[in-house]
């Protein structure tokens, strides 16, 4: 073949290009080779798709999982042409976000996010409006109660009514995923409107299923106020921190709580030793925060559930504020950072059976509480969740008020409990029936 008509064949002039473009990458990435001559390791990465082809893009934690055996406890990949860091285990984890907090504690820019968000609230803001708005909020919240008997006296009337809920299936199968949901949301609803909404009201259903879309809040009086470009406590930004509010605080606390029912499910032994407590130290009184503090065992097995169900176990993804030298290694600024909570949670070093439900990981030889550095579903430093303390408050109401009330069995016919999580960004029990059957 005459080498003229080489050049004209389709397939040969793709492969040309190819090899241009291949050959652009690699002339281009040899420039950047002084930025990253001492980034941390990963796996090699291909051209255009860096290490997409390695990933479980169903699960992607779990293949950052066995990168982190791997590379260790900090190491990158490359998801097409972006590079990310990732931080994993306890140590590693604390000394960013705590040790190094200035420095990693910016939040990355997402591209989607910053269409809907336009950087604005506090869960994916940045800069001055961040700090502004998570010391507004926090001091909002604390103004409404959290942390003192006001809040808790709303999670308490909500929890007389989620109890009323469960009572009236009397003791028959049913799927508990929406009302879960709207009874936690309901505290939220409480502090915002001052009031609570019927589980079937309409509207309310509509709230939580069409969260991103609910611009009716600011109808909310927390949220009228009139709107000056010359501050941060505008319609905009202020309706995008309820929205915050409503998707970090429903849906990881209302998850934890159906991930508690289904694992009591599962143990029913671990069920009747918490039941017992319950009987021991409250009777038929109304279980209250500061109960807590004698009833270990309950409070242990709460901790496990949340540490097991793993719910988020990648953290919002972070970026580097600044240059860091971390662990050796040079982390450009503007660099993504992934902060791998599961094997924070996982951490063989600090929890005997990192893989199994075993409440004792809280309990010391005398049956005491025992608490854990390596606990963190609320993640760590600047950007731990704000709203802690009232996660904290509603799982431990809920949790045992429900388990002084009912004991959760299985379904007829259902002989084992599915823990296997759901596909998502948080994962969520697989859809499931439950009994929740009175206790006399």
């Amino acid at each position: 073949m005459p080498v003229e008509m080489y050049f004209t064949d389709p397939i040969v002039a793709l492969l040309l290009c190819v090899l241009t473009v291949v050959f652009l990458i690699n002339v281009i990435n040899g420039r950047k080779s002084d930025k990253y001559s001492n980034f941390p390791p990963g796996p090699r990465p291909l051209p255009l798709i860096g290490n997409l082809h390695i990933f479980n893009l169903r699960r992607p934690y779990l293949t950052l999982f066995e990168l982190y055996r791997e590379y260790g406890p900090i190491f990158s990949v490359q998801m097409g042409r972006k590079k990310c860091v990732v931080l994993a285990g306890y140590k590693t984890v604390k000394d960013a976000l705590v040790n190094h907090a200035d420095e990693f504690g910016e939040r990355e820019k997402i591209h989607i996010f910053q269409k809907t968000d336009e950087g604005l609230g506090i869960i994916l803001s940045h800069g001055e409006n961040w700090k502004v708005m998570r010391r507004f909020t926090i001091t909002a919240l604390r103004d409404f109660g959290m942390g003192k008997s006001t809040i808790e006296d709303k999670i308490i009337e909500e929890c007389d009514c989620l109890i009323q809920r469960f009572e009236s299936y009397k003791g028959q199968q049913f799927d508990n995923i929406m009302i879960m949901n709207a009874s936690v949301a309901n505290i939220i609803v409480a502090i915002v409107f001052g009031h609570r909404f019927n589980y079937n009201d309409p509207i309310f259903l509509r709230l939580m299923s069409l969260i991103n879309e609910s611009l009716r809040l600011l109808a909310a009086p927390i949220v009228l106020e009139k709107s000056n470009p010359d501050t941060y406590f505008h319609d905009k930004n202020l309706k995008c921190v309820v929205r915050n509010l409503f998707t970090a605080g429903m849906e990881t606390t209302s998850t934890s709580l159906r991930w508690g029912m289904l694992l009591m499910m599962k143990y029913p032994d671990i069920q009747r030793k918490v039941q017992e407590e319950i009987e021991r130290v409250l009777g038929s009184a109304q279980a209250r925060y500061e109960h807590r503090m004698r009833m270990p065992y309950t409070n242990a097995v709460i901790h496990e559930i949340q540490r097991f169900a793993n719910i988020l176990p990648m953290s919002i993804p972070h970026e580097t504020a600044t240059d860091v030298t971390f662990k050796g290694y040079f982390i450009p600024k503007g660099t993504a950072i992934t902060v791998l909570l599961s094997s924070v949670l996982q951490d063989e070093a600090h929890f005997e059976k990192p893989n199994e439900f075993y409440p004792q990981h809280f309990l010391d030889s005398e049956g005491k509480f025992l608490k854990k550095e390596a606990f963190m579903p609320f993640s760590a430093g600047r950007r731990i969740c704000a709203g802690e303390t009232l996660a904290r408050m509603e799982l431990f109401i809920f949790f045992t008020s429900l388990l002084q009330k009912f004991t959760f069995r299985l379904p007829p016919g259902v002989t084992d409990v599915d823990v296997t999580p759901a596909e998502g960004f948080t994962l969520m029990p697989n859809p499931h029936m439950i009994c929740a059957v009175a206790r006399s």
